[in-house]
């Protein structure tokens, strides 16, 4: 996730007005902002307009950009964190998003993820990660999706990498719960 020399041309490249380099740098994390933020909504429409404000808000802001020892997809990964947030806010209320939503033919990327969608397995985890808090949903996809160290979280989230083990723990423990909760929805009933 480090920043490589080529990125901290290309972004002062780019705060200087060249649109090239920022379409560099766009088609370097435009896949990885895309997955994240569809993980985190689940519909393929919102994930492309927000992927596309996230791009267009970094777009604006690029001059103003301030490495500080944080690598640049910290930064995307916080612009999408906070659309996302939004989009959440702005909602009336969350609607149950339907887990066999497949992307359009025309818009299919080469994503590994999307072969595990289709199967019944990764639709209960997907159904029990979108019942966690939207901080425990972005470690999962953060740690797994992304596959980033609990430092690199860290960085995109604000906290230490120690607070990033243990609420990573404390994810595991609640994800596991809700798949059960997923798996066996008359089991809870019962208990009431």
């Amino acid at each position: 996730m480090n920043d490589s020399i080529d990125d901290v041309k290309l972004i002062q490249d780019a705060g200087n007005g060249d649109n090239e380099a920022f379409g560099i740098l766009y088609e370097r994390y435009v896949r990885k902002i895309y997955n994240y933020i569809y993980y985190r909504t689940g519909n393929v429409n919102e994930a492309e307009d927000l992927t596309a404000k996230v791009f267009h808000r970094a777009f604006r802001h690029i001059e103003t950009y301030n490495q500080r020892g944080v690598p640049f997809s910290a930064w995307l990964y916080r612009i999408a964190h906070n659309l996302v947030a939004n989009w959440y806010r702005d909602r009336s209320r969350k609607k149950e998003v339907a887990l066999d939503e497949q992307l359009p033919s025309s818009y299919q990327f080469d994503f590994p993820e999307s072969a595990l969608e289709k199967s019944q397995e990764a639709e209960k985890l997907i159904k029990a990660l979108r019942r966690l808090p939207p901080e425990r949903q972005q470690l999962v996809i953060l740690k797994f999706v992304e596959g980033l160290s609990n430092m690199e979280i860290g960085l995109i989230m604000r906290k230490s990498e120690g607070a990033i083990k243990s609420l990573y723990h404390r994810t595991l423990e609640s994800l596991r719960k809700e798949v059960e909760k997923v798996e066996h929805p008359n089991n809870r009933k019962k208990k009431k």
